[in-house]
């Protein structure tokens, strides 16, 4: 058979296992010696970078609601090439978010579900979970089922038979309760891959886990077979711009698909870190500051008081910067910790950024531009996505609101556009464009 194994791995709802089981069967396959291509279902930063440390190949987000059918389509075939197999991790229920779902990007790609369904404190009750998940859409294809959380050979044999009786899915794996492989979690979802400790002592005993206690052939040859597209060539642009983007453990949440494509547009990227560096990097024309975890790492981005001058020189003097969630709290004031201890930031925006003990903001949004920018002409819209616990104090009537949204807007001094709002050029390329050259 032509074409690459690929597979969407989704769950009954968020905290069943299925990162778990999507890592275990990562490093399975890598294992084997195939090169295996992740994906990630929705806007999600951290679970990509857990994929990376598995798989040692990027993984993109795949978001049919942030950046639509075509965008979506093109960016999973695109990064198909060279890969052995494709493993794509869902999103919290596997109908959860609608147009977003996992549901909807399994029939939009044509790739079959591996559906995991946690089933402890319950036996023949799982069948109807599983009847209801297999037969609600009966244009998504299952490959099949995994029960999670097994408590012993009796529990497994009742669900087991359960579901053979009502069921017509096939049970690909069942995995034990005390399996020992666990992911820690904190307020912003699971840590980042390379502070999880995703070491090769973890990923052997997820990849033990997984070729005892399911069947991979079996999972493998129910995969869909999709072509690998061929990659947007980038070559023949002359440098545009040279844009320095903020990378330390400070900034950390960016789509690997807007650098991509601010670098195919013609950008030069370089990074540099708020936290260690003391300077910009030479001949930047252009600061993207994204998301992360400032108020993490207040103390030490406050403590270096030479970048946080520069920056705001940088931007006072009309160079260009987009910033981002975390990156939109550097450049507030300052910045309250979960301890109460303010740090002072870059003090560009006359506001203070606080951790709120509740989520403040959740959501997909459409950021429209009141007036051009670097980003577009006046009207355009970029899709994104919102999602954070702090707040800001009230900001001034008189700094500019560049784009409004249904959740936060985003504010503009000088030539910097700031928000609360994590963009994704998939969703309006001409923004990635306009943001080389401009």
């Amino acid at each position: 058979m032509t074409g690459v194994p690929a597979f969407i791995i989704a769950g009954t709802r968020s905290g069943c296992g299925k990162t778990t089981v999507s890592l275990g069967i990562m490093a399975a396959l890598v294992r084997r010696g195939l090169v295996v291509q992740p994906y990630k279902c929705g806007p999600d930063f951290i679970d990509p970078t857990l994929h990376r440390e598995i798989c040692g190949r990027v993984s993109r987000n795949l978001d049919l609601r942030m950046c639509g059918p075509e965008w979506t389509r093109e960016c999973f075939h695109r990064n198909l090439a060279g890969a052995d197999a494709a493993v794509v991790e869902g999103v919290m229920g596997m109908f959860d978010g609608g147009a977003g779902s996992a549901a909807a990007l399994a029939k939009h790609l044509s790739i079959p579900v591996l559906l995991v369904v946690e089933v402890n404190s319950q036996a023949e009750s799982a069948a109807a979970v599983i009847k209801g998940f297999t037969e609600l859409d009966p244009e998504v294809k299952i490959a099949g089922v995994v029960l999670n959380r097994i408590a012993s050979e009796s529990h497994l044999r009742l669900v087991r038979e359960a579901v053979e009786t009502h069921c017509r899915t096939e049970i690909l794996g069942a995995i034990p309760a005390n399996a020992g492989v666990a992911m820690p979690s904190r307020h912003l979802g699971l840590h980042l891959g390379p502070e999880q400790g995703l070491d090769r002592k973890w990923q052997k005993q997820a990849a033990d886990l997984v070729e005892e206690h399911l069947d991979l052939d079996r999972l493998l040859a129910a995969a869909a077979r999709p072509s690998a597209s061929k990659r947007t060539p980038g070559a023949g642009i002359k440098r545009r711009k040279k844009i320095a983007v903020a990378r330390d453990r400070a900034f950390c949440f960016y789509y690997q698909d807007n650098l991509d494509l601010l670098a195919t547009a013609g950008a030069e990227l370089c990074c540099f870190s708020p936290l260690a560096d003391n300077k910009l990097p030479a001949g930047a024309d252009a600061l993207y500051l994204g998301g992360g975890y400032p108020e993490l790492f207040a103390a030490g981005l406050a403590a270096n008081r030479a970048m946080r001058e520069e920056i705001k020189r940088f931007c006072l003097a009309g160079g260009i910067c987009l910033a981002e969630c975390g990156g939109f709290m550097y450049l507030c004031e300052t910045v309250e910790d979960a301890e109460g201890g303010k740090h002072e930031m870059a003090g560009l925006f006359p506001a203070a950024a606080r951790m709120e003990k509740r989520l403040v903001s959740l959501g997909y949004r459409r950021a429209r531009l009141a007036a051009p920018c670097f980003l577009g002409d006046a009207g355009d819209e970029i899709g994104g996505h919102e999602f954070h616990y702090s707040g800001i104090t009230p900001m001034p009537e008189e700094v500019e609101r560049i784009f409004l949204s249904s959740g936060s807007p985003g504010y503009r001094i000088k030539n910097t556009v700031a928000g609360y709002v994590h963009l994704h050029f998939g969703s309006n390329p001409k923004a990635a464009d306009w943001f080389s050259r401009r």
